[in-house]
């Protein structure tokens, strides 16, 4: 759907603000800033391991994330920047997770070779065909992507593990942001179409699940023995609660337009 010269000016002033607002406050530098010299193996555990490794597997879909939503999204300047910066900061969330398992020796790179094998087996798809309808699932995907990073950052600090500590208040906080970013997309889309874009919300946050629900093995079972999930009610009063107050509408509202196409689905993955 052809977007109006106005939307487009605003979805490009939207995205200046978001590239200012991280060149000048959010960067970070993967050897500099994380305390490498402060892992200490006594941190050391399979399920850290394996929840670390949860968060890596989803990383790796970088390049279908960066392909498929860059072709939706190429001839709007603003989204199509943002694509590109989000796809950035995203790939230094999964080397820095790879980092981090490597070199702390909770897996040896013959082990990360097989894993990233098992991953790049499979491919990620697009899960909604529109830009609009793909701007509700990123601020639902990114605020609990957002929730669950926060978690484990808490956990690391309560731990006394600095490094993981660092690593997760980096990712959560860039997390935040790209959260923020859809968020005004939305709302953005509601000035115009309020109605429809309602309709677009209400069905993604129906039919919503993380990108690893189908693709990484065993992914359900995984964020619950890793602890790399967080629940369905976390999610919806963290994530989904918030969301819906930023875009200027209520529950009620949004129940309406749920009631005109399908129940909500109650359990809703997540992690990212």
């Amino acid at each position: 759907m052809p977007i109006s010269p106005c939307m487009r000016e605003k979805m490009y002033r939207t995205y200046l603000e978001f590239f200012e607002s991280a060149e000048r406050k959010r960067r970070w530098n993967l050897f500099d800033d994380v305390p490498w010299d402060k892992l200490d193996a006594a941190h050391n555990s399979e399920r850290g391991a394996a929840c670390i490794e949860t968060y890596c597997a989803e990383e790796f879909y970088l390049p279908d994330y960066s392909a498929r939503g860059m072709e939706l999204v190429r001839t709007m300047f603003g989204a199509a920047w943002f694509s590109a910066c989000w796809s950035y900061e995203e790939s230094k969330h999964g080397l820095v997770f790879r980092e981090y398992l490597t070199r702390s020796g909770l897996r040896t790179p013959e082990e990360f070779a097989a894993f990233e094998g098992r991953i790049f087996a499979h491919s990620w798809k697009l899960p909604f065909p529109t830009h609009r309808q793909m701007a509700c699932y990123g601020a639902l995907q990114e605020a609990a992507t957002c929730i669950a990073y926060r978690a484990q950052r808490e956990a690391a600090s309560r731990d006394g593990n600095l490094v993981l500590e660092a690593i997760f208040s980096f990712v959560s906080r860039d997390e935040a942001a790209h959260a923020r970013f859809y968020r005004t997309m939305i709302e953005l889309e509601m000035e115009e179409d309020r109605e429809g874009t309602l309709a677009d919300f209400a069905h993604v946050l129906a039919n919503f699940k993380m990108p690893g629900d189908g693709l990484i093995p065993d992914y359900k079972e995984r964020l619950k023995t890793s602890g790399a999930g967080i629940s369905p009610r976390t999610f919806l009063e963290s994530g989904v609660f918030p969301i819906i107050k930023a875009i200027g509408t209520t529950r009620a509202e949004l129940k309406q337009a749920l009631s005109r196409i399908a129940p909500i689905i109650a359990a809703v993955p997540a992690i990212a």
